[in-house]
Order: C-alpha cells, then sequence, then structure tokens
C-alpha cells in the first residue's frame, strides 16, 4: 500500500467535453416557441363595436373597426387630400362610417332585408331611406343629418381601430418599486 504523503496532489487530467445533445420537445409537448408560433399565425380582428346615431334615437350601427393603413390612404386620397383645395373631411368621415358599417339596428335589434342580408350603405334600402344615389358620402351624410355628428362618428371609429391606442413599453433593467 502506497501513502501519499505530499502536500497536493496532481489534478487528474480534465475530461474531454461532450457536445450537449439538444433535447427536443416530444411533438405534443408545448414549448415557448411553438406557443409563439401558434399565437402569431391567429389572425388579429378587433370586435364589432356599435355606434349610435345621436339625431336618430334608437338608430345605432354596426361598425367592424378593422381598417387597414392602405384602406385609410384611399379614403384620403378620394376625399382629395392630394388636391389644391386639400382634403375635405365631411367626404373622409363619410368613407370611414360608410366603409366600416356592417350592419343597423333599431332598439337594439339589427335590420335585416328580404333575403336575410344585414344592412349598410350600399344596401338598396338605405339608399332607398335617404333618397341618396351613392352611398359614400350621399347615404352616409343623410343617414347622419348633422355635419358635426359625421367627424365624430368617424374619430370613434377611428379610436375603435385602435389609431389612437398608446403602447406601454417595459424597461427589463429596472426592478418594480412595490413597497
Amino acid at each position: 500500500m502506497t501513502e501519499n504523503n505530499s502536500l497536493y496532489s496532481e489534478p487528474e487530467a480534465p475530461k474531454k467535453a461532450e457536445p450537449k445533445q439538444a433535447s427536443l420537445p416530444k411533438v405534443d409537448e408545448p414549448n415557448v416557441l411553438n406557443r409563439l408560433k401558434e399565437v402569431i399565425q391567429k389572425k388579429v380582428e378587433r370586435p364589432v363595436v356599435r355606434l349610435e346615431v345621436p339625431e336618430r334615437p334608437g338608430v345605432s350601427l354596426r361598425i367592424s373597426p378593422n381598417i387597414t393603413q392602405n384602406q385609410l390612404r384611399n379614403w384620403r386620397k378620394n376625399s382629395g387630400e392630394d388636391t389644391k383645395a386639400g382634403m375635405d373631411s365631411i367626404k373622409f368621415s363619410c368613407y370611414v362610417i360608410g366603409s366600416t358599417t356592417v350592419g343597423v339596428c333599431i332598439d337594439d335589434e339589427e335590420v335585416f332585408d328580404e333575403n336575410g342580408y344585414s344592412l349598410n350603405f350600399a344596401s338598396s334600402h338605405i339608399l332607398e331611406m335617404t333618397e341618396a344615389s351613392r352611398p359614400i358620402p350621399e347615404a352616409v351624410r343623410a343617414f347622419f343629418g348633422v355635419d358635426p355628428h359625421l367627424e365624430a362618428a368617424a374619430l370613434a371609429i377611428l379610436d375603435a381601430s385602435g389609431y389612437s391606442d398608446t403602447i406601454d413599453t417595459t424597461d427589463p433593467t429596472r426592478e418594480s418599486s412595490t413597497n
């Protein structure tokens, strides 16, 4: 038997590092990447909102506030944005309202035509009621009856679509101050 009387011993030679095998999750096992993929692949759409028509008691519009930047650009252009006279805000408001309306309600009940379709400003019934030949701007303007309400309604629709939303940021380097 040999006794080791040295003050310190030689370290063993380091073992060769073997590459780690990435443990891939099982197919049914959700991981962070799969959850992100699932969330990103879902269609993002804002829900339909109701908009009261101020001078028409009991009348409201069902509005789809899903507005793209391309739609806004076209509505501005059609309202004269690039002309010498400038953009007509009432016409622009009519485009916003008329293009986003997906239904008309009276006393909280949606109105349908004889074929079961929801009414909008291009519906023959609305054109007839408003005595208009064009849905935008004529039918929308006649339906509301008061020009300032057109602008207020368009702003409300743009708000509902998210164009006035503020998005909060967080600083991961700062600790929360919960005392």
